[in-house]
């Protein structure tokens, strides 16, 4: 019986501090909006509209998060490829 070795490695990111507070920020406030809509606790017209809001800030500023995070992002092969040209 063969037994097959993948082996994959996990990219690499680099992101600045500011960058991830903001990153936690944008899934708090998702979080905090999705909590809103769903709990009964408060008002349904008030938790709606807050609820709303902060969703809709929090999938608005995840865009360009997540871009940032992709730009910043290191693929394993292409570094030794290229250190390998030189």
């Amino acid at each position: 019986m063969k037994t097959r070795n993948f082996s994959r490695t996990i990219p690499k990111t680099t992101l600045p501090l500011p960058a991830l507070g903001a990153i936690a920020a944008t899934r708090a406030l998702l979080g905090v909006g999705i909590g809103l809509l769903v709990s009964p606790r408060i008002a349904q017209p008030r938790r709606r509209a807050l609820g709303w809001t902060l969703l809709g800030i929090g999938l608005t500023s995840t865009i360009p998060l997540g871009a940032l995070v992709f730009r910043n992002r290191e693929r394993p092969g292409l570094a030794a490829a290229s250190s390998a040209s030189i």
